[in-house]
């Protein structure tokens, strides 16, 4: 044999080791700032597919729904974090239909084996999650939002649904919801067929309050969506115990208002330090309409003020001769201390009465 050689084959073990070398050289998959590995897109074209879906998501995530109509209970309890959001996604004809309710419902609302709540899609305890482009509806209530901050609805519809359509519920803070559609609400009854329902009433902290308190569901933005028509009660009622949201940028119709359970205006604002700017609203019968906001002043327990320290400026109001002012302020003496401004930059027309019952700030 000779004894000079070019090469020679690189024993097994060898072998192993240098690719060992060469993997741990590779950059590391892309991970969220908590270190939870992004996860890819998931695409789900049946309604079993987007419950599992739901169930398993991670953050970082996104479901992509295909067009058609998902039948079903639709709920996730699985959060996002701030760097790694949940996203569920699809276009308008891509439709949630919740057939229900059925089964025994629990004392307070909560995901229930055997119980279907007859949501369209519910969040309960999943924050950071981005709902974008489908649509809600023949549900009783359409997107619910329980224990679950910091939640985006982006250019979603949600119509003809029994209830309410949207609600942030359960100290759901720091949520948006824009460039949304919303009518015919309030099919099944009328009195609670809000559009959007932000907090919960006094009388319903025992299941929604947080810790035994008020149902901080605060500094929500509803911001550019179109109210209506057919929406039985308020388009957006900001309930009492919530703090510091924005109203900005919407278009209400109030045709169809039904003025059942004191519903009648666009907005109700029970809560406190919300700015509500640069809205357009108008109605026109059949409707029930006494004012175009309102404030209100329910005593709480926990006891502070309500319906107090809110802001009304560039707003554009139209009554139709239905209703008798843009901006009726409740109380002023409850709220001495924090008391509610209307600028001279809101104006209106058709009014009965004239733009508000209090003085207007330059």
């Amino acid at each position: 044999m000779s004894g000079t050689t070019t090469s020679r084959r690189l024993p097994a073990a060898g072998a192993v080791a240098a690719l060992s070398l060469l993997l741990c050289s590779l950059p590391p998959a892309p991970a969220a700032a908590d270190g939870t590995a992004r996860a890819s897109t998931v695409d789900v074209s049946t309604a079993a597919q987007l419950r599992s879906a739901l169930a398993a998501a991670q953050p970082g995530q996104t479901i992509r729904l295909a067009p058609g109509v998902y039948h079903g209970s639709f709920v996730t309890q699985r959060p996002g974090t701030a760097a790694a959001p949940i996203t569920l996604t699809g276009p308008a004809d891509a439709v949630l239909v919740n057939d229900g309710p059925s089964g025994s419902a629990p004392s307070c609302p909560v995901p229930t084996a055997g119980w279907d709540s007859g949501y369209g899609i519910w969040l309960y305890g999943a924050p950071y999650w981005r709902l974008t482009g489908f649509t809600v509806r023949d549900s009783k209530k359409g997107i619910v939002l329980d224990r679950s901050p910091h939640v985006v609805v982006d250019g979603v519809s949600v119509h003809h649904v029994d209830d309410e359509a949207v609600h942030f519920r359960r100290s759901s803070s720091d949520g948006v919801i824009r460039n949304s559609r919303i009518s015919h609400t309030g099919l099944a009854q009328p009195g609670y067929g809000e559009g959007v329902y932000i907090g919960s009433a006094g009388s319903n902290w025992g299941c929604h309050g947080d810790s035994g308190g008020a149902d901080r569901s605060d500094r929500v933005q509803v911001l550019g969506n179109r109210f209506g028509p057919s929406i039985a009660a308020e388009h957006i009622d900001v309930k009492e115990g919530t703090f510091d949201g924005v109203i900005r940028g919407n278009a209400f119709d109030g045709t169809g208002i039904s003025g059942q359970n004191s519903a009648d205006s666009w907005v109700d604002v029970k809560g406190n330090g919300y700015l509500i700017e640069g809205n357009t609203g108008t109605v026109a019968a059949p409707a029930v309409f006494a004012n175009g906001y309102e404030t209100h002043n329910p005593s709480t327990s926990p006891s502070f003020p309500n319906g107090c320290g809110n802001v009304w400026r560039d707003n554009v109001s139209d009554l139709g001769g239905l209703g008798g002012y843009a901006v009726h302020v409740t109380s002023t003496s409850k709220c001495a201390g924090d008391p509610n401004v209307v600028h001279a930059s809101n104006t209106v027309t058709g009014a009965l009465k004239g733009l508000t019952n209090i003085a207007v700030t330059p």
